[in-house]
């Protein structure tokens, strides 16, 4: 199974966000963890590579399984752990090798266009402070089946 480490930075009032260039959907900045690699150590390396920044203290705020179907089958899944961080080091990319690199104001952060189990993500972790846990359920085209979220055990 693939694990994914991603991270939302937020400084003053505006999230750092990626659009990629397959869907021209905006992202967190994050990637694949390495084999043996903890989720702390993937989340500030793959984000300094993707924008040039290192992380400063980036806290575990979401534990997400997305299950992609084909023909209601599972066709493929992976986990993503997504941090939230407020402060960073270092010089931005002005060019990343991963898509376009934006500062996006909060109040603006929902209305991108990205894939709907993101915006889940965005909208609880630009709103609260508790870990999320849950499970997207996609097609391959990536049209969202269905949703279970969890916080804190409720």
């Amino acid at each position: 199974m693939q694990r994914i480490t991603n991270c939302i930075l937020k400084q003053g009032n505006e999230i750092l966000m990626l659009k990629k260039p397959r869907r021209d959907w905006y992202c967190a900045p994050g990637g694949k963890m390495e084999p043996g690699e903890h989720i702390r150590g993937s989340v500030t390396r793959e984000f300094q590579e993707e924008t040039g920044l290192t992380l400063l203290h980036p806290e575990l705020r979401g534990v997400f399984t997305f299950v992609i179907k084909e023909d209601g089958q599972q066709f493929k899944e992976w986990m993503m752990f997504t941090f939230y961080c407020e402060s960073s080091e270092g010089e931005r990319l002005d060019v990343s090798q991963e898509g376009e690199l934006e500062w996006v104001p909060v109040s603006e952060v929902l209305q991108k266009d990205m894939a709907e189990g993101d915006r889940h993500i965005f909208q609880h972790v630009l709103t609260s402070n508790e870990i999320i846990y849950g499970t997207f359920t996609y097609t391959t085209d990536f049209t969202l089946l269905s949703v279970e979220l969890d916080i804190n055990g409720v």
